[in-house]
């Protein structure tokens, strides 16, 4: 059974009477497990993981937990991720079985192995793209950059892109042609030696390329030594991202003032096997999650919009929906 499945209410069932709150809470391993999803949103394997329990120990107490109100589920294809009711912080009762709680993860050390749980969601993603992969992307008509350099006067901020997570550089052939400076991120040295060969083929010497994570404090200073950038892109990365909102923030803060976030990813999607195929960790967003995302980044202006199949390709994930977010710094 999936975690979700697990959790599951049943129909026309509602919260039970506020003084069953003080029977609900007088469980040691409940007021633990509020405390850990009041931290993080965290997947029911990883709070079992956390609690050192079964997963179906723990689905039953995030099911009595989200049935009085206090914890929330947010479905990911099988996987269901618990966080802590909004509006429940304030209430006297809840607070103190808060304070309880964080007391004994404190005690047992889970609450500081919360950071590590969550970078390990990354390890898959980590593997899967140190590895050189093949690509059937057909090439490029040889006449498109310089139409593209034929557009680039049209438009008006066009002095430095960040290509975040560039991968084999694909992108690159679209940014390169237009923007005065390119700089290409991207942690795996196997797929930055695969941008740089396509650099080399196409001429390109607009494109300073970096072997990092996009949040490295490297990136942020380069970057920020040129002005900040008009533009920063994160094509199909923020699926992989450990902590989505915190990925946001990041790229965000690579922007110039007035410059521009432009996010390019899927539209929620139920397809669990390109968790193995691509390694992907979230199986994509709501055009409301991203325009959450963006506000929670201070970004401002931000706008949804979905791309059709047909232009998407012909890889695994061509049959998915695709959506590009555009968001700015004030």
């Amino acid at each position: 059974m999936s975690e979700s499945a697990a959790i599951e209410d049943a129909p026309g069932q509602s919260a039970p009477p506020r003084w069953e709150l003080y029977k609900l809470l007088g469980e040691p391993e409940r007021l633990r497990l509020l405390a850990l999803a009041s931290s993080e949103e965290l997947t029911v394997g990883e709070l079992a993981d956390l609690l050192g329990e079964s997963q179906p120990n723990v689905s039953r107490r995030v099911k009595a937990l989200k049935q009085a109100g206090l914890l929330s589920v947010r479905k990911q294809g099988t996987r269901a991720l618990v966080a802590l009711a909004a509006g429940h912080a304030d209430d006297a009762v809840v607070h103190d079985a808060l304070r309880a709680g964080t007391r004994l993860c404190v005690v047992d050390g889970s609450l500081g192995r919360i950071a590590e749980i969550v970078a390990a969601r990354d390890d898959h993603a980590r593997e899967f793209f140190a590895q050189a992969v093949e690509t059937n992307t057909p090439d490029l008509p040889p006449e498109l950059p310089a139409y593209l350099s034929a557009m680039a006067p049209l438009i008006p901020r066009r002095r430095v892109a960040v290509d975040a997570g560039t991968g084999d550089g694909s992108l690159l052939d679209v940014l390169a042609p237009v923007f005065e400076q390119v700089v290409a991120v991207d942690r795996s040295e196997a797929r930055v030696a695969q941008a740089r060969a396509r650099l080399a083929r196409r001429g390109y010497r607009n494109v300073e390329l970096i072997s990092a994570p996009y949040d490295a404090a490297e990136v942020a200073q380069r970057v920020a030594s040129l002005g900040g950038a008009d533009v920063v892109f994160a094509a199909r990365v923020l699926h992989h991202a450990p902590r989505p909102q915190e990925a946001v923030r990041h790229l965000a803060s690579l922007l110039a003032p007035g410059g521009a976030l432009v996010v390019l990813d899927y539209l929620a999607h139920e397809d669990e096997a390109l968790r193995e195929q691509q390694a992907d960790l979230w199986l994509g967003f709501s055009a409301e999650e991203l325009r959450k995302l963006a506000a929670r980044a201070s970004l401002v202006d931000a706008a949804v919009h979905r791309i059709p199949q047909v232009r998407c390709g012909n890889g695994p994930d061509a049959h998915l929906d695709w959506q590009v977010l555009v968001a700015r710094r004030p």
